[in-house]
């Protein structure tokens, strides 16, 4: 495949990775929600935070496409600030809620759907890594391959979801979905953070921490 048959590949699977963390996020805060799953419900708010970090990867492959070059323009630093603050208003609010369902022994109604989406998502998540590993390595860019970390760090947020629910459906012990959240908490955190060393330049992915060199140029 010439370059820019796999710019377009990376730009398609920029875009399929925005229209899917829509769809999950909207299919897990409804039913988190609804069934007072609070892992669950913030998996899906974590799915929407990404919709803003997936949208400055797909704007960026746009740029490289016309001008080449990874360097960040402000557009994209933009995107991972919001990113990073997003992350860390969902930690905070996952710690206190936790905190308090904890306290009060609160149970979910059912954890299934957090079973059923969490499911859904490794083996979506898996393709993505797969196929963007792929790009990443053939044109080899730096800022796709920290995409991909990116796909991997959410499907540990995944394995987290699918762990909590299946452990409350198992036990009927409510403290697994705390637990849960607590867990997505932490992740969340880690993504908030290297989402602003981006920003500034770093060469982060979202599942180690930053190193002080710059992105070279693709």
């Amino acid at each position: 495949m010439t370059r820019e048959q796999w710019l377009q590949r990376a730009n398609w699977l920029a875009l399929f990775t925005i229209f899917y963390n829509i769809a999950e996020g909207v299919g897990s805060v409804w039913f988190g929600a609804a069934d007072e799953t609070l892992s669950l419900f913030g998996f899906g708010v974590d799915s929407f935070i990404e919709v803003i970090s997936a949208i400055g990867i797909w704007h960026m492959l746009r740029r490289i496409k016309a001008n080449g070059g990874e360097s960040r323009d402000e557009f994209e630093q933009r995107a991972l600030r919001i990113t990073g603050a997003a992350f860390y208003l969902l930690t905070i609010g996952l710690v206190l809620t936790a905190g308090i369902n904890l306290y009060q022994q609160h149970k979910p109604e059912t954890t299934v759907w957090g079973i059923v989406i969490s499911l859904f998502s490794i083996s979506f998540m898996w393709l993505l890594i797969h196929y963007k590993t792929k790009a990443a390595t053939a044109l080899a860019s730096p800022a796709i391959m920290a995409d991909v970390a990116c796909s991997r760090a959410c499907m540990y947020l995944s394995v987290a979801l699918l762990i909590a629910s299946v452990g409350y459906e198992l036990t009927g012990l409510g403290y697994f979905d705390a637990v849960g959240a607590l867990v997505i908490s932490w992740l969340t955190y880690k993504e908030g953070r290297e989402s602003f060393g981006k920003a500034r330049g770093l060469a982060c992915s979202c599942s180690c921490s930053c190193e002080s060199a710059k992105e070279s140029s693709l």
